[in-house]
């Protein structure tokens, strides 16, 4: 006999070897692998797996597929940047205003001169993030920080930008939604994920973090906010710095006081965040935080 054995090999094969050997050889034929079939194997039987009654386990392949991916590449903690997919960079921002000048259109106008406006943040964000990623190469890697977004555009972006631009490693968290979006293009590609779940999604912004910066936004981002403000202050996650971004909108937008004053929060409850408008200062805060 000349087969040798290799201790290495594995002994049962992988579903992935497996699935070819299996498949329907008049699906292969007509090209259409998607075909009901009730002798299909229930892993390789995209129908099956789309039923409500299997809903638990795509739950459990949203978690799974980020969390492998991401230990992968050794990715164990990030800070999670927030704010509105809307802010553009200040040259795309100046080229709408330059058009809508151009236009007349006065409706135009003063939408393109808030966009100018708000284009600061998108760079301040793109800062913030050099900042974080250029300082955590000096870290020893179990102690790195890595930049994680919503994966989308604006502030999303200028995040993810910022770090890309440093030549770290950076995380999206994209969602599917009934208007197009995908993963912006300063997303590592290894590291651009996909949710269907918005609950999913969620829990992994959390399960890496070890800090959260939130940049003027809309809805989404006060979710995503008042839900870590939420794990932290009952205790179901351990205290992470918070940093809300752009005095001015969050000390506008959310009188905090005003939950002290009526009881439903305690004083204490206010040492949660920091305000700040300096991404040095921002950044200063996390490291105090860990004493990196």
């Amino acid at each position: 006999m000349n087969q040798t054995n290799d201790i290495t090999e594995r002994r049962i094969p992988d579903a992935k070897t497996e699935l070819p050997a299996q498949t329907d050889a008049q699906d292969l034929e007509a090209g259409d692998l998607t075909r009901p079939e009730a002798y299909r194997l229930a892993f390789a039987d995209p129908e099956f797996l789309l039923r409500r009654e299997t809903r638990g386990i795509r739950l459990q392949l949203e978690m799974l597929k980020p969390d492998l991916e991401q230990q992968a590449v050794g990715i164990d903690n990030t800070i999670v940047v927030y704010g509105s997919a809307r802010f553009r960079a200040p040259e795309e921002a100046q080229e709408l205003l330059d058009a809508a000048e151009a236009s007349g259109d006065e409706a135009l106008i003063d939408r393109a001169q808030l966009q100018v406006r708000n284009a600061r943040y998108y760079d301040l964000a793109r800062q913030f993030a050099r900042l974080v990623a250029e300082d955590s190469e000096s870290l020893p890697k179990e102690e790195r920080l890595y930049i994680c977004t919503g994966g989308g555009p604006g502030i999303m972006e200028a995040a993810n930008r910022g770090a890309y631009e440093a030549g770290a490693l950076t995380v999206g968290l994209n969602i599917t939604l009934p208007h197009e979006q995908s993963g912006n293009r300063y997303i590592s590609p290894e590291l651009n994920f996909k949710f269907h779940y918005f609950a999913l999604r969620k829990m992994h912004f959390m399960m890496r973090a070890k800090a959260l910066v939130a940049f003027p936004g809309g809805f989404g981002t006060l979710d995503e906010l008042f839900e870590v403000l939420t794990l932290v202050q009952t205790g179901k996650s351990k205290r992470v710095p918070i940093v809300l971004f752009g005095v001015d909108y969050w000390r506008r937008l959310i009188d905090f006081e005003v939950l002290v004053e009526e009881g439903t929060i305690s004083r204490a409850d206010l040492d949660l965040f920091h305000y700040t408008d300096d991404p040095q200062d921002a950044w200063d805060y996390i490291q105090d935080f860990y004493r990196l």
